[in-house]
């Protein structure tokens, strides 16, 4: 059974999927003296899959395969090329938009190819606001395609597969990459160079790819996407994350609601912090939102074992709201779409409790 196979069933759209090429490792190339640089369109990465060639019947900017596209029709859209760290929340908000217009115009999923750097960021931006049962999944590369070995190829024809399947409708934004399937809200990049970067710590990957065929194994509940903000709010919201660092003082927190509009506090552990710091962090929820979160990159925060000043306990008495299983980076993107949407404070910490 092939992925287009696999994709048919009842209510599955019969479209393409669209793919938009955003640059990323996974676009490099090479020219002349200097390091490697995004040059790849998606036309180019499209040939790269399987045969390591031009695609079967392809016309224009659509493409058909027999080898690693498995008969799945392909519209390609290529954005601004560029190394991940520029991307912005406007840059993606825009694919979102773009996407959604596909979708309503019948495409039956979605992929992006993105640098490795954000894309754990940018996943759980598109899971936030993505409304759509299409599968939106995001992939990328770890070996630049220069590189004996380069993973690019496979993940783009795991991704595609993907997001040609009708079982992976309704799970929201998934990240595709060494042929595991991870759901955006709790994929980490673990590692700078494997191949094997991405992990699920908290919950495994939802699935994997078997003989080019996605099996999911796990169910996710689908998050309600986040409504209200404007892209121009969104940019003008500022938004801080503040690791809690071993005999920190504190002096970068001062004065902090004066200039961001939230914050998201990285505790050690649980859940805790200097006992020195507690009542500024105090004093800054009472303007803004704060959010605690822990730095360990897996694992909740807790609500009520410790006592001690500083501890999760004395956080949340002084108005800080718990950020559950978000990690420090998926909890400063809620946090600035929320804010930017105008949520309470009530709002705020029912969309971190949604998260477990």
């Amino acid at each position: 059974m092939t992925a287009a196979d696999e994709a048919g069933g009842a209510g599955v759209p019969s479209g393409p999927v669209v793919l938009f090429a955003l640059g990323g490792t996974i676009s490099m190339a090479g020219r002349g003296v200097g390091g490697v640089m995004p040059r790849l369109t998606g036309r180019d990465l499209l040939d790269s899959v399987a045969a390591r060639g031009p695609a079967a019947g392809a016309t224009g900017d659509r493409a058909t395969d027999s080898g690693g596209l498995a008969g799945i029709d392909v519209e390609v859209h290529d954005a601004p090329a560029v190394p991940s760290p520029n991307l912005t929340f406007g840059d993606i908000l825009d694919v979102v938009a773009a996407a959604g217009d596909a979708v309503a115009g019948g495409a039956r999923g979605v992929v992006v190819t993105q640098g490795t750097d954000t894309l754990e960021e940018t996943a759980f931006l598109v899971d936030s606001v993505w409304p759509h049962d299409a599968p939106f999944v995001l992939t990328g590369a770890m070996r630049n395609p220069t590189l004996p070995g380069a993973d690019g190829p496979a993940n783009i024809a795991a991704a595609l597969a993907v997001a040609a399947s009708g079982a992976a409708r309704g799970r929201g934004a998934l990240v595709v990459m060494d042929d595991d399937i991870h759901a955006a809200r709790f994929v980490r990049k673990a590692h700078s160079t494997s191949t094997a970067a991405f992990v699920s710590p908290d919950a495994g990957p939802l699935g994997h790819l078997v003989e080019t065929v996605p099996r999911f194994l796990v169910d996710v509940p689908r998050r309600r996407p986040v409504t209200g903000f404007t892209r121009e709010a969104v940019a003008a919201t500022r938004i801080a994350l503040y690791p809690m660092t071993l005999d920190d003082d504190g002096a970068f927190l001062r004065d902090l609601e004066r200039t961001h509009h939230g914050l998201v506090v990285a505790g050690f552990g649980v859940g805790h912090v200097p006992a020195a710091l507690a009542p500024v962090l105090g004093g800054i929820a009472a303007a803004v939102p704060v959010v605690l979160t822990s730095r360990t990159g897996a694992g909740p925060v807790l609500s009520a074992t410790y006592g001690a000043v500083g501890s999760e306990r004395d956080l949340r008495e002084r108005g800080l709201i718990g950020g559950g299983y978000a990690h420090p980076y998926q909890a400063r993107v809620l946090l600035r779409l929320l804010v930017a949407a105008g949520a309470s404070t009530d709002a705020i910490t029912r969309a971190f409790a949604e998260l477990g």
